[in-house]
């Protein structure tokens, strides 16, 4: 696209050039600066009309120079054009190859339908987490800034199940709609969860008599954004120290701290251990909230003495960095 650039330039350059000396020519000739101009027009677009004035012998081959030196620098600067369009469509089929072929290998990914301002919140928190996912939007626009953040992206209709096919659906983890209309996100969670019922769905609703529509039709979770954001407003005035805390471990003013859930793999040295033995407090400075169970029951605020088991996870609150460390010590 450079060179295809550069090409155009020094073409256009040419061209004012060779205009530029062809009137000067005419001028010289004898011929007023209206007719010259004209005459070098005519003369270097092919149209032809008439002589604006007396043609002698040398006129004549200069007029055919202007001719040979004219009509080839504009076929010059046409084929750069041509070459800047299909460098371009190109360079996009490739992407888009690309692109394709990099969700055809996804599993166990999040798809994302919609990037508007939740979706596009939403995939840069997952980007920040290294997480896989997929976007799928239809509209062009948001696609193309999709994919100017490193994101793997499709245009279309995530309504169809043609399109959470190509999102590779049946093989992802999680999926999570965005969508403004209810309807949608109601039809996207029937179908996704026809395609795959290991699936976890977490749906957007605005109205609240949609959140039991989306949960009967196979959401695991449903977010009211307008009711979330105005309890969080009044959790502000009548909570505050809660809300600076939450605020403080979600990294949204000091992303020193962090919430954080750490799967207890299999083989981690942690199992067997009590959250005593394992130091979380005393020596990583981290605070271990809840501990999930394999079979899904939530442990609050575990006791000291309780063992880490097979599946479990552990939702600690703390720094960053001690978190990574921890991670680290005991290969979760």
């Amino acid at each position: 696209m450079t060179s295809s650039l550069a090409r155009l330039r020094v073409g256009l350059a040419a061209l004012g050039v060779i205009f530029c000396v062809a009137v000067a020519g005419y001028r010289l000739a004898g011929w007023d600066w209206l007719d010259a101009i004209y005459m070098v027009a005519t003369t270097m677009s092919t149209v032809g009309y008439r002589e604006m004035g007396p043609m002698t012998p040398a006129l004549k081959v200069f007029t055919m120079l202007v001719i040979l030196f004219g009509v080839s620098t504009s076929f010059y600067i046409l084929g750069g054009l041509v070459r800047m369009v299909l460098e371009g469509e190109i360079n996009r089929a490739l992407g888009m190859r690309r692109l394709g072929r990099e969700i055809e290998r996804l599993s166990g990914h999040v798809v994302i339908c919609g990037f508007g301002r939740m979706g596009e919140v939403v995939a840069g928190e997952l980007a920040q987490r290294k997480r896989a996912f997929v976007v799928i939007d239809s509209n062009e626009e948001r696609i193309r800034e999709a994919i100017a953040q490193g994101h793997l992206a499709l245009q279309d209709d995530a309504t169809d199940d043609a399109t959470l096919q190509a999102a590779r659906v049946p093989e992802a983890e999680a999926l999570i709609t965005t969508l403004p209309s209810d309807a949608d996100n109601v039809f996207i969670t029937l179908t996704a969860r026809e395609l795959n019922p290991r699936l976890q769905i977490i749906a957007r609703a605005e109205h609240r008599s949609t959140e039991k529509k989306l949960l009967q039709a196979g959401a695991n979770r449903v977010v009211l954004p307008a009711m979330t954001g105005a309890l969080r407003m009044a959790a502000m005035i009548t909570r505050p120290s809660v809300i600076e805390l939450v605020e403080l471990a979600s990294g949204a003013q000091i992303a020193e701290m962090a919430i954080e859930e750490l799967a207890i793999a299999a083989g981690s040295p942690l199992l067997g251990k009590s959250i005593r033995d394992s130091q979380a407090r005393s020596h990583h400075g981290l605070l271990i909230v809840a501990l999930r169970r394999a079979d899904g029951q939530l442990v609050l605020s575990p006791a000291a003495s309780t063992d880490f088991q097979p599946g479990d996870t552990a939702v600690v609150i703390g720094r960053a960095s001690d978190i990574e460390k921890f991670r680290a010590e005991y290969g979760i």
